[in-house]
């Protein structure tokens, strides 16, 4: 139960990711949506992990690389925001890439979410401040907090999905271009300040 708090707690900021997959769930329906949402879901998940079973290595290696990490997320939000804008005045077009590509919906949030070292950092500062260090854990129990940090990210992005589905079902296409148009450019600047922010650390 404290694996689902912290995760759903991780997801819930509404973040570039976040409205990515809103404005995949009103260009491609739910099921778009939610793909997307596993994937960031399973990256929670895999970032739990780091934390709970204190593989200090990987997040010290994690944290030494953010600067070129975020370089590379900046830049693939920046090019996803401006597709996103650039197709919104073709939501048919939209609707069927998101339809063929499923397992880039998944694959691409997946590895967006990877490319956020701020997360492993998040997770660990939740699991010092709780005291669920894995030195009082067991492996066991370490394992179900992980699980549980994967069904909180994962019933967020349910139960936002399902939200944005039955909403967008009430817009016009007017409306939704607009609306797309407004999510790939917030994208795209997500994307522009993570590169500024680490050209910024290169230079310092």
């Amino acid at each position: 139960m404290r694996g689902f708090a912290i995760g759903l707690a991780i997801a819930a900021p509404v973040g570039p990711i976040a409205l990515l997959c809103m404005q995949r769930t009103l260009s491609g329906g739910w099921l778009a949506g939610l793909l997307s949402g596993l994937g960031a879901a399973t990256a929670d998940a895999l970032y739990g992990a780091v934390a709970a079973f204190s593989l200090t290595l990987v997040s010290h290696a994690l944290t030494a690389g953010r600067t070129w990490i975020q370089l590379v997320g900046g830049a693939l939000l920046l090019l996803l925001g401006l597709r996103i804008a650039l197709q919104a005045g073709d939501g048919r077009a939209a609707a069927a890439e998101a339809g063929r590509n499923l397992w880039w919906l998944y694959a691409s949030t997946f590895m967006l979410t990877l490319a956020n070292p701020a997360t492993i950092l998040s997770f660990v500062a939740v699991f010092a401040a709780l005291g669920l260090s894995a030195a009082a854990h067991t492996g066991t129990a370490a394992s179900l907090m992980v699980l549980g940090v994967f069904l909180g990210s994962a019933a967020w992005w349910l139960a936002l999905t399902r939200i944005v589905a039955a909403l967008g079902h009430r817009l016009t296409p007017r409306t939704l271009r607009w609306i797309a148009r407004a999510a790939g450019a917030v994208i795209a600047a997500f994307g522009g300040a993570g590169i500024l922010m680490s050209g910024l650390r290169v230079l310092g």
